[in-house]
């Protein structure tokens, strides 16, 4: 339990106590104040400690997230088994150890089944407002985590449009095809590759337009790829060197990020044959970096930077590592971090927005109505029974509404978390993903 829950348990303590002292104590002296006290700390704390390490514990085990409907078993099944234990456990200490009103024999006799009976009421009554809590708090955790995932599909999307338009800039189509319309009357057989070069870039864009990550090997041949076509445009003008470790090739990267950074290095730099634009693309430290000799030329009007800027924001949005870029007066170097393994992202199947809102309004109305349910099951059950203990202890007639109420709950929790519509769902998504994860060879 964190500090904060160990300082709700004090106030709650001290605030038991004085309201039993002030209005239940005959004799009311120090003494009698820190009975009250010590009575009111160890059913605040035996019990508050109790539920939260069932809770942290299932939390553990069991999330809401992942297994709602298991999760919610278990908490119904472990909070009445543990707050029938810890009820019993204080109310003995209380009455036979502390203020020696009852015998081990007449504490588990029918003279004190009533009030155990109301305690253990009054602790499920907290304790499934604890649970409840809990799961809400577990649910905006999901939805928070949910946000962030489909940001990181927007910037993704937004960053291939960019990469795609940037392929396909007008100004880089026209010199391209004028490379080519020359190469085809002087070099037939060079014009054949770079027909070939052009036609491997945008097959492998449209490859990646659906990728977070790619393996640095697949950008690398790609790189080389766009490298020779632009050799071909520039000739002897720019130079690039390739000195990645064989070891960080099937590691991953931000698809395209490496075309993008080229494309930049071409675009604010100069670049003749006396003055050579040397461009190098090396590992360094779980970095791969891109860099060249600084020869800026004069921009005609100021960059957007819209393909840095997408890099930087998939990566932050990916990953805790950072995007480097470094300056000086003689060469200019960004690095980008190579990442182990692929995050946990969830990819959201395409469909129709409006349908997807429609089914998370009904599955919060589902949430909604069986918490709303819960709870006013655990505020008027306690209720009725201390109506009946005060107006006829003799006859107990709260056992008929507690039960019948009580099935009603339990089918309520088994039609949202159990074989509902909403697990239907789940079910047919886990086997449209397995399928489509075996067309896609990934086992």
């Amino acid at each position: 339990m964190k500090r904060k829950g160990f300082i709700i348990l004090l106030w709650v303590s001290l605030g038991t106590s004085l309201f039993f002292f002030l209005f239940f104590t005959k004799e009311k002296n120090f003494h009698n104040f820190l009975i009250t006290l010590s009575i009111s700390a160890m059913y605040s704390f035996v019990l508050g400690c109790g539920n939260a390490f069932i809770n942290d514990f299932l939390n553990k085990r069991f999330p809401w997230s992942e297994t709602t409907g298991i999760r919610t078993a278990l908490s119904v099944v472990s909070i009445v088994a543990g707050n029938f234990i810890l009820v019993y456990v204080c109310n003995y200490i209380n009455y036979v150890e502390i203020q020696k009103v009852a015998t081990t024999e007449a504490f588990f006799s029918k003279e004190y089944a009533t009030t155990n009976w109301f305690m253990i009421n009054i602790a499920l009554l907290i304790s499934a407002f604890l649970h409840a809590k809990g799961f809400m708090e577990e649910l905006k955790k999901t939805s928070r985590k949910e946000v962030v995932e489909q940001k990181l599909i927007a910037k993704s999307a937004n960053a291939q449009f960019e990469s795609l338009k940037n392929q396909l800039d007008p100004h880089f189509l026209f010199n391209s095809l004028n490379v080519l319309s020359s190469l085809i009357d002087e070099n037939p057989n060079q014009a054949q590759k770079f027909t070939a070069s052009m036609s491997k870039i945008y097959r492998y864009v449209l490859e990646q337009k659906d990728k977070e990550l790619v393996t640095v090997e697949d950008e690398i041949e790609f790189a080389k790829t766009y490298c020779d076509l632009l050799k071909t445009r520039f000739e002897d003008s720019v130079d690039f060197i390739f000195d990645v470790k064989k070891e960080e090739y099937r590691r991953y990267v931000v698809p395209l990020s490496l075309q993008l950074l080229l494309e930049n290095c071409i675009k604010h730099n100069f670049a003749t044959s006396s003055k050579p634009l040397v461009i190098k693309i090396f590992s360094d430290h779980d970095t791969l970096c891109i860099e060249n000799n600084l020869q800026a030329r004069e921009q005609m009007k100021e960059s957007a930077g819209i393909g840095l800027s997408n890099i930087v924001q998939r990566y932050a949005l990916m990953t805790k590592k950072n995007v480097f870029i470094e300056k000086s007066a003689d060469y200019f170097k960004v690095k980008v971090p190579i990442l182990s393994s692929k995050p946990n992202t969830i990819r959201v199947e395409t469909e129709d927005d409006n349908g997807s809102y429609e089914k998370a309004k009904k599955r919060v109305k589902e949430l909604k109505g069986f918490y709303g349910n819960l709870i006013s099951y655990c505020t008027i059950i306690p209720f009725l029974i201390i109506l009946n203990l005060i107006t006829s202890p003799k006859n107990l007639w709260f056992y008929f509404p507690m039960l019948g109420w009580g099935i009603g709950v339990a089918s309520h929790a088994f039609q949202v978390f159990g074989v509902g519509d909403s697990w239907k769902e789940k079910k047919i998504r886990e086997i449209m993903n397995k399928q489509k994860n075996r067309n896609n060879g990934d086992f």
